[in-house]
């Protein structure tokens, strides 16, 4: 089968330095990747090096067997124009830390814009989907609401929403509660649960280290660009390997 993602020694420099030292890391269609680790590790660089938000700098990075940024003639790789990026970013779901929601718009009209504007769905028919998407994130009637009459926990699912009306192939999703109140968390990570228990393929960074115990497949954990160890959530939570893994863990769970 081939896997969702695949990193072989991805590299990644802002300048002089070096924010991914040679990053390894094979998701599988239909897994839940959750990757931990402190601040400046580079988890968030790399999420965005999968959907090419950022160009690596070594290393070959695929998503669902088609090189990120790429295609190769014979042996030599040729940088994909800025257009067949985009086509290929069609694929890949992203939420981020912020909600990043039109502002001028409503939560059904969020959810609405990008099929009808990038795919060409007729609008009657992405307003139908807007609105089972809406559902399925427990907003249906918020539809008509706008982001700044929504809570945080609520912009958030509506985002999820959006990304979802894309119909990816891949979800990513970078820190997504961090910027919650403690009492949205759970609202968010309910419909990534119920994601994940549909079959979707996700690679999560976070913090959330009960989510990731119940709910992924893998884990791994990163430090100073690399990743430190990897494996299931019993090994790695809960009998780590490394020193570095265990000092981490000590001060999180």
């Amino acid at each position: 089968m081939t896997p969702m993602v695949r990193a072989e020694s991805v590299t990644k420099r802002f300048g002089p330095v070096e924010v991914l030292k040679g990053i390894d890391l094979t998701v599988r269609p239909g897994e839940v990747a959750c990757l931990l680790g402190p601040s400046g590790s580079g988890k968030s660089t790399f999420l965005r090096c999968i959907n090419h938000l950022e160009r690596i700098d070594g290393g070959q990075l695929w998503v669902d067997g088609e090189l990120v940024g790429y295609r190769r003639h014979g042996d030599k790789l040729h940088e994909l124009k800025a257009r067949e990026v985009a086509v290929r970013r069609r694929d890949i779901g992203m939420v981020f830390q912020r909600f990043n929601l039109f502002p001028h718009l409503t939560a059904l009209g969020n959810v609405v814009e990008a099929p009808v504007r990038v795919l060409g769905t007729p609008r009657e028919q992405a307003r139908e989907q807007a609105m089972r998407l809406l559902d399925r994130v427990g907003l249906t009637e918020r539809a008509g609401n706008y982001p700044s009459q929504l809570s945080g926990g609520q912009q958030q699912r509506v985002a999820i929403a959006r990304a979802l009306a894309m119909r990816p192939k891949l979800m990513l999703f970078d820190e997504p509660t961090s910027a919650l109140d403690p009492e949205l968390v759970g609202e968010v990570l309910d419909v990534m649960k119920g994601l994940a228990a549909d079959g979707m393929t996700m690679v999560v960074v976070t913090h959330e280290m009960g989510f990731a115990r119940e709910v992924a497949d893998q884990v791994a954990f990163l430090d100073g660009g690399v990743v430190v160890e990897a494996g299931t959530p019993t090994d790695v939570l809960g009998s780590p390997r490394h020193d570095r893994t265990r000092a981490f863990l000590d001060k999180v769970l």
